[in-house]
């Protein structure tokens, strides 16, 4: 079986390119760090390419709000190949700074704005993992089998917001992908669920039938079990219940069914 190959875009202050084209390689995926300028000169195509990547960091330093520089740059040369490719059996995902970059597109609803502590959040938090109602081929391909996720977040502008039309529109649409909840870690840290002020917990959401995902957590930063901030806690409960202390953590799963899509 051929791998699906993966662009994951990198430049102007986008800063989680190697950790994000590394978890796709684990998952089983070709993945190639692609700078912008190449795909807008022409020395890369996005058409080569099954699964876009936008990965975190601060593009353009954030200058004018974060994603927006680095949107204007994709909308302003690279709107029909985007286009083209979102239209195609395809799978898109943007991870923190590329969520943001992702809604400042248009490609999927709603917006970030500031945490509502005015202040850059960084910890791990529990997510929910919403599904579509049967008959709507379940939950997003990114999600599929996945019920919870433990991921760390690291933002300044990580809440979601939108107004009751949109609201109105993705519950339709079945939009949201997932939302903060206190589950296991967050019980563990005695820390609250919702980090930011998010709009109804929103901390993913989707279009295009659930192929293009936005995240804010970074599920390419819990791809192993010691990555877990209560690992050691973890390992002394297996060790004493006799279970198999795992190697790998919760985030590899999404990109897991990012290879699986094409299998």
């Amino acid at each position: 079986m051929a791998k699906p190959r993966v662009i994951v875009l990198a430049g102007y202050g986008l800063n989680c390119e190697d950790e994000t084209k590394f978890a796709f390689e684990l998952a089983g995926a070709s993945a190639a760090i692609v700078h912008i300028n190449d795909l807008v000169s022409g020395a890369a195509k996005l058409r080569r390419f099954q699964v876009m990547a936008v990965p975190g960091g601060f593009s353009y330093g954030d200058d004018i709000g974060s994603g927006k520089a680095y949107a204007n740059k994709l909308r302003n040369h690279l709107s029909k190949e985007l286009e083209e490719f979102v239209s195609r059996d395809t799978l898109t995902a943007g991870i923190c700074n590329g969520f943001q970059v992702l809604t400042n597109l248009n490609l999927l609803p709603g917006a970030l704005t500031f945490n509502d502590n005015a202040r850059y959040t960084d910890r791990w938090v529990d997510l929910k993992i919403e599904g579509l109602p049967a008959g709507r081929q379940g939950k997003s391909p990114w999600l599929s089998g996945i019920e919870t996720l433990t991921v760390p977040i690291a933002h300044g502008e990580g809440k979601f917001i939108a107004d009751e039309e949109t609201l109105k529109a993705m519950s339709r649409e079945n939009s949201v992908a997932a939302r903060y909840v206190k589950d296991e870690i967050c019980q563990h840290l005695d820390l609250p669920a919702n980090p930011t002020g998010t709009t109804e917990g929103i901390a993913s959401v989707t279009s295009h039938n659930g192929r293009v995902i936005g995240i804010m957590p970074h599920p390419e930063r819990a791809m192993f079990f010691t990555q877990l901030p209560h690992w050691t806690f973890l390992k002394e409960k297996y060790l004493r219940e006799k279970k198999k202390i795992p190697t790998y953590g919760p985030g590899l799963k999404i990109f897991k069914n990012a290879v699986r899509y094409f299998a």
